[in-house]
């Protein structure tokens, strides 16, 4: 396969994504500009070529991946970086759209992105008019001993969304998902700012380990 640059300009990985979008290049442009430069007397797209033929990608380690001739680890974790954003933004998509009923509907759109972390996050899923799903945003990071947002930052994604309710979330890193006292306080102060902005608190769900607490279940909201 020839090297980058001894292909016409107009034809290279990064101007026919330019001029057509990422849907003018193939999978193997695609990761070469991932890539970034040959490395080991091969070019980026040989390496991409070399990469993609590995069996489960997908599902690969920096390690498996660093054993490719000319794939250092810097290499390695961006490679991993774009498949994962992809796998990510395409579970996003398929989700959006789905109705909001009752917290089990709620679950199974945001457990994935709170189980079995090291640290605690909270997300807000966005619902319209008919509970439907348009989108779902992490809020912040925390540590193991907590997370702190308040109502401005919980309902800003709703606002420039446009949504009428919304479902709040966050996990508990020791896998239990009880609410502390803290917990049933900053609920009641999100769920009191909603109703002065017009957007309803469906609910706050706390995941543990592969366990969750719907705390409008429990009427804590």
């Amino acid at each position: 396969m020839p090297g980058i640059k001894q292909i016409p300009a107009s034809e290279r990985p990064r101007e026919k994504l330019l001029a057509g979008g990422p849907g003018a290049v193939s999978n193997t442009e695609l990761l070469a500009l991932l890539i970034g430069s040959g490395s080991g007397g091969k070019s980026a797209l040989t390496l991409a070529s070399e990469v993609l033929t590995m069996p489960d990608l997908a599902d690969a380690s920096p390690e498996e991946l660093a054993r490719i001739p000319g794939i250092g680890p810097a290499v390695a974790t961006r490679i991993l970086a774009g498949v994962e954003l992809g796998r990510r933004l395409a579970s996003e998509k398929k989700k959006v759209g789905t109705a909001v009923h009752a917290p089990e509907d709620a679950a199974g759109y945001l457990e994935e992105a709170l189980s079995g972390l090291g640290e605690e996050r909270f997300y807000v899923l966005l619902l319209n008019v008919k509970n439907a799903v348009i989108g779902r945003h992490l809020l912040a990071v925390g540590g193991l001993n907590g997370v702190y947002i308040t109502p401005r930052e919980a309902f800003k994604p709703a606002v420039r969304r446009g949504a009428s309710s919304v479902v709040i979330a966050h996990n508990h890193p020791s896998g239990d998902p009880e609410p502390s006292p803290e917990d049933i306080e900053l609920t009641k102060r999100i769920t009191k700012a909603g109703d002065l902005l017009g957007i309803r608190v469906v609910d706050h769900l706390i995941f543990g380990d592969g366990v969750f607490v719907s705390m409008n279940r429990r009427r804590l909201l």
